[in-house]
């Protein structure tokens, strides 16, 4: 392994304890039975990849959401139980994350949407917060901002070329192995943090 000189982060499962299943649960309650099939941890069909995107706008997204379901739910509703699946930081991975600025460079990639964002940024800062979010990296990246989307490779190799990274010399962390595989296939190490484990416990 070459040395690392840059590490990228994914956010929800890494940094952000998330739970898929709440989100689903909550839709379940509302009277959606076949939420899985549109969208989850491992797939999403064009609405959600539209969303995670940036290519459809939130009051869109509710009202095709409704179109497609053949419900009739008020927005609210709606955005409620999407962003169920959201749950608190990780505070120890937060502080690991400030003690590796001196020694590499820090991105986040995270496939996220304008709701779960405004979401999450409101999540953090229910603590009293020495800086923004952001700021833990050297550059934040949100897939509904790019218009691009993990797995796919062009969203790996827009950060790397923006960037000016090494493949070989930077280091990629995510909960996802699809998304790992691709980051993998482009040169880039990696990690698979799988369910219990941390980023604070790493060798890094």
């Amino acid at each position: 392994m070459q040395r690392t000189e840059a590490i990228i982060f994914d956010l929800g499962g890494v940094i952000l304890n998330i739970d898929y299943h709440l989100t689903r649960q909550a839709f379940e309650k509302l009277g959606i039975h076949n939420f899985n099939n549109m969208y989850s941890q491992a797939a999403a069909n064009d609405l959600f990849d539209d969303l995670e995107t940036g290519k459809i706008s939130e009051a869109d997204f509710y009202k095709e959401f409704n179109n497609r379901s053949g419900s009739a739910l008020a927005d609210d509703q709606i955005r409620n139980a999407w962003n169920a699946m959201l749950l608190d930081f990780r505070e120890q991975s937060l502080a690991f994350i400030g003690s590796l600025e001196s020694k590499y460079k820090l991105f986040l990639l995270s496939n996220t949407n304008h709701i779960h964002k405004k979401e999450f940024h409101q999540i953090y800062h229910l603590k009293k917060r020495a800086r923004p979010f952001d700021d833990y990296f050297d550059k934040a990246y949100y897939s509904s901002d790019m218009g691009l989307r993990k797995p796919n490779a062009n969203i790996y190799e827009y950060v790397l070329r923006e960037n000016k990274l090494d493949a070989g010399k930077t280091l990629f962390i995510d909960d996802s192995v699809q998304n790992i595989e691709t980051a993998k296939a482009l040169g880039i190490q990696t990690i698979l943090l799988r369910t219990g484990n941390f980023i604070e416990d790493l060798p890094l």
